[in-house]
């Protein structure tokens, strides 16, 4: 069959979004399970699972619920329903969580223990000693801050929060006896999970705050005898529903539908295994559930306390050693970063290289008499933000400051709702978004007076202004003050203020108007090449890749001999190895210590490349329904260097995992191949570029690139 007579957009070419994400949890769990990994991190692993888990059920999982209940039957890119992948998700997650617990119980509890830190998994099994120690625990700590509820005719079954750990017990009155009743108590998040027991010797020994609570139940009751007691925990629909075009005001209708949250339909519920059938059931019926949306957990509920165990002092031994985030040899400490900037665009590679260049970028443009504006988008910033305190002393020093603040940032709405006040009362001018479109880009417009005249610096990004998680996400910046970049910017920051769209742009790139049809260029563009005869390749990395229009212009390329290599970290629906469709494309997707974030979008382009930095993923939200950005990278020096990055995540044998024509994801065979982890090599790198005494070479810089091939 020729590639005119072959459908690109048949849905047996494409795999389901949904169950793509399970497959990538499933290769985050991987880690957990790998012996070579420190132990520790194979704790944080697992925690990241159970909390990926968790926003999965609450969002895509609710959403098809939603879909199911309002009788949508319209099917999705792979051809499936709503309650097809209802149902296709109940056997995969089931698998996943299965195998979760045995990770847990088989392979950490007992390493562990051999390690000196012994996890005491039921009450029952505490010495005298301990036990002593745990009630007296209890009343002095615990106690206060607990509030046991009963069900009875008077006192209806309570509101059981979002993600709340609770017990649920069968009780009966002393004196009467009489029926059983249903009774419940919620583990307070504000204590710790994790208790410490004193211990001699060498082991060291915790407890769940939940097997301290079970054990004094009594004392919740007092005038009820205890039938049973076991954890029990819910998951419920989270995902906001939110009339733009009816909320009369955006950020009051936002915390009104946050209350809402922690009410959701109930989507989700996980029981300890052995679970009293009576209480079992009671709950089961007051919650409305589902047998097949019930779980049945051998071990501690919800695994995220795990990360709470990572930190725990005294096993840094156990630990992958951290990494400090370089400094940006460009860049010197204290250095006019205007002047540095003057001299050429400069490219930032978090978190290999730090994040304080970004913040100084607006600390001094905030402090400097020449700089008149400052406009920012902001979707998501840290707890404790420097870039919020440097723009709000900005308007304080009288600049112009303009700041888009993206309320519906999913699960960070209620942050942003504090910062966009705060920003207000400094004196800013704060944008809210727009109607209908998350604001996902990352722009930063400063606008200086100089003697030749106006100059407008601009910073782009792949990340969040988090300096926060800049330290864990690798992303790209850069910095410039190009003139035709500067007029770029001018126009999205008129654009979102509501002025007005401008008739062209220079370099930029924006959805979710002009976006996807640059991308579908230069698709298209590499397609041509190849049926011309000439070279013809496309790197893309990115974190997830489900647009259909995208894919089927891949398969197109792919079929007339474009060479297409994907780095994806998460969703992919597309397939490889189908004959005469995805032959030549490839996806690997790579798993570390740091969370892949980045996008850079490389063309062969003939013999003059070209590359691409963005914000966007090739996702039908990121290209249809978001303001994004694409930015060219053009300075030579900066092309080598992200197409070095690129090369080098080519070339990973230690956390990458191959997508493989049946839909699965393996790890790459190392037989007769270097070990080689891409995450390492820019760890390596950021340093000997930093203790180099003056810029390095090419060759230095490429002492990691290995030769141009299709795998």
């Amino acid at each position: 069959m020729n590639e005119k007579e072959r459908d690109f957009r048949d849905p047996g070419l494409y795999t389901n979004r949904e169950l793509s994400w399970v497959l990538f949890d499933n290769r985050v769990l991987s880690e957990a399970r790998d012996k070579n990994i420190p132990l520790f991190e194979r704790l944080k692993f697992l925690s990241i699972t159970a909390s990926n888990l968790d926003e999965f059920f609450m969002i895509r999982v609710a959403s098809l619920k939603d879909m199911v209940h309002a009788g949508y039957g319209k099917k999705d890119i792979a051809g499936m329903t709503a309650s097809q992948q209802l149902e296709a998700l109940n056997v995969a997650i089931h698998k996943l969580v299965d195998l979760q617990y045995s990770t847990y119980n088989r392979s950490l509890l007992p390493l562990l223990e051999q390690n000196g830190l012994h996890v005491i998994c039921n009450h029952e099994s505490l010495t005298q000693e301990e036990a002593a120690f745990i009630d007296r625990y209890f009343t002095e700590n615990v106690y206060p801050v607990l509030t046991p509820m009963a069900v009875d005719s008077s006192r209806p079954f309570p509101l059981i929060r979002n993600k709340s750990l609770n017990i649920g017990a069968l009780v009966r009155k002393k004196e009467t006896g009489g029926e059983l009743e249903f009774a419940t108590v919620q583990v307070p998040s504000v204590l710790s999970r994790i208790v410490e027991l004193p211990a001699a010797g060498r082991t060291r020994k915790v407890i769940l705050l939940e097997e301290i609570i079970e054990r004094n139940m009594d004392k919740l009751f007092l005038n009820y005898d205890i039938a049973c007691a076991h954890p029990f925990r819910i998951m419920r629909n989270a995902d906001l529903t939110i009339d733009e075009d009816e909320a009369a005001d955006l950020l009051k209708e936002i915390e009104k539908q946050l209350k809402k949250r922690q009410w959701g339909e109930a989507i989700r519920l996980e029981v300890e295994d052995g679970m009293d059938k009576r209480l079992l059931k009671f709950i089961k019926k007051e919650l409305n559930m589902e047998e097949e949306d019930i779980y049945y957990i051998d071990g501690p509920l919800d695994l995220t306390f795990l990360m709470k165990m990572y930190g725990l002092e005294g096993f840094s031994h156990l630990k992958t050693p951290k990494y400090e985030p370089k400094q940006v040899p460009e860049l010197p400490t204290g250095c006019d970063i205007f002047e540095q900037i003057r001299k050429g665009d400069i490219l930032l590679h978090h978190p290999y290289q730090s994040f304080t260049p970004v913040v100084d970028f607006i600390r001094q443009a905030s402090k400097d008499p020449q700089v008149l504006a400052i406009k920012q988008t902001l979707y998501r910033v840290s707890g404790n933000s420097p870039i919020i305190a440097a723009l709000a002393q900005a308007a304080e020093n009288g600049k112009q400051v303009s700041v888009l603040v993206e309320l519906k940032a999913r699960f960070d709405e209620e942050n942003n709702i504090v910062w966009a006040r705060k920003l207000e009362k400094a004196g800013c001018h704060v944008i809210y978004g727009l109607v209908g479109l998350k604001t996902h880009s990352k722009i930063t417009l400063v606008v200086r007076r100089e003697e030749d005249g106006i100059r407008r610096y601009v910073h782009l990004g792949t990340g969040n202004y988090n300096d926060a998680t800049a330290k864990m996400y690798t992303d790209m910046g850069m910095l410039t003050c190009s003139e035709s970049i500067g007029e770029d910017a001018t126009a999205v920051f008129n654009m979102l203020s509501g002025y007005s769209e401008p008739l062209m742009w220079n370099k930029l790139s924006l959805a979710p108007l002009w976006l996807k049809n640059k991308f579908l260029y230069l698709i298209g563009r590499e397609k041509k090449y190849a049926l011309e005869g000439k070279p013809a390749r496309i790197i893309g990395k990115m974190n997830s890749l489900c647009d259909p229009d995208i894919i089927a212009a891949l398969y197109e390329a792919s079929a007339a001999g474009v060479k297409v290599d994907l780095i994806v970290r998460g969703i992919c629906c597309l397939r490889v190895g189908i004959p005469g469709v995805s032959e030549n494309i490839t996806v690997r997707s790579i798993v570390g210590n740091f969370l892949e974030h980045s996008r850079i979008f490389y063309f062969e382009n003939g013999e003059n490349y070209e590359i691409y930095c963005g914000s966007a993923d090739w996702m039908p939200r990121n290209l249809e329904r978001r303001v994004e950005i694409l930015f060219p990278v053009e300075k030579q020096e900066l092309k080598e260097e992200l197409l070095h990055i690129l090369q080098n995540q080519l070339r990973d044998t230690v956390k990458a995992h191959i997508l493989k024509p049946d839909g699965n994801y393996e790890k790459v065979d190392k037989r007769g191949k270097e070990i080689f982890n891409s995450q390492d090599a820019f760890c390596v790198e950021a340093t000997k570029k930093i203790e180099a005494v003056s810029e390095p070479t090419v060759a230095d810089r490429r002492v990691f690139i290995p030769e141009m091939h299709h795998e």
